[in-house]
């Protein structure tokens, strides 16, 4: 992973502070974007600065709050950066997403989307939770658990940690070659 202090100086955020990385996908979560909007003041009463992965679809409404604190993107570039600097981590819960993040071994708050086939983003994350790997909220659920949650999250350091750790167990690094591998084993077999 990329070095914290060269990924704060990289995004121009300070060490004191708290950093909630929020990734919507590259095309960015309208529900997301709102629920980190409607939260700026809170997150400032908080001493939570923030990297907002807002999405290209989004810029032109929400590129306005970046400042100091609050540090707003169309994409990130520098994802080793932006999961280096993360203490906490606001995401969805595609098949994609949950890979990488288990390899980050930060503490994340899946919001599952609930707009896709058969609710697999919210039986992922559920996968996850279940093994005490991360916390969930459903969007209909935002407005009333958000800030609860979050709270929980900030003020508990050995509940970050355990998610941390616990994400960490579930991800596999080599899933690629160990793929190769097997295809290349069923093969062989085939062949003989």
């Amino acid at each position: 992973m990329a070095d914290k202090d060269e990924a704060l100086a990289h995004f121009e955020l300070q060490p004191t502070r708290h950093c909630l990385l929020v990734l919507g996908g590259s095309l960015g979560s309208a529900r997301i974007n709102r629920l980190i909007e409607e939260n700026l003041e809170f997150f400032e009463s908080r001493n939570v600065q923030v990297l907002w992965q807002c999405g290209s679809r989004y810029i032109d409404t929400y590129g306005k709050y970046d400042g100091e604190t609050i540090r707003v993107k169309e994409f990130i570039h520098r994802m080793d950066y932006a999961y280096a600097l993360a203490d906490t981590i606001i995401s969805r819960s595609g098949a994609g997403s949950v890979s990488e993040l288990a390899l980050t071994a930060k503490p994340v708050l899946f919001i599952p989307s609930p707009h896709v086939a058969e609710d697999h983003q919210a039986k992922n994350a559920r996968s996850l939770v279940n093994r005490e790997a991360a916390m969930m909220i459903r969007e209909d659920e935002l407005d009333q658990k958000f800030k609860q949650v979050f709270d929980q999250l900030l003020e508990d350091r050995e509940l970050r940690e355990k998610l941390g750790e616990n994400i960490k167990t579930l991800a596999l690094p080599d899933a690629t070659s160990k793929i190769a591998d097997e295809i290349g084993e069923l093969i062989g077999n085939n062949e003989r």
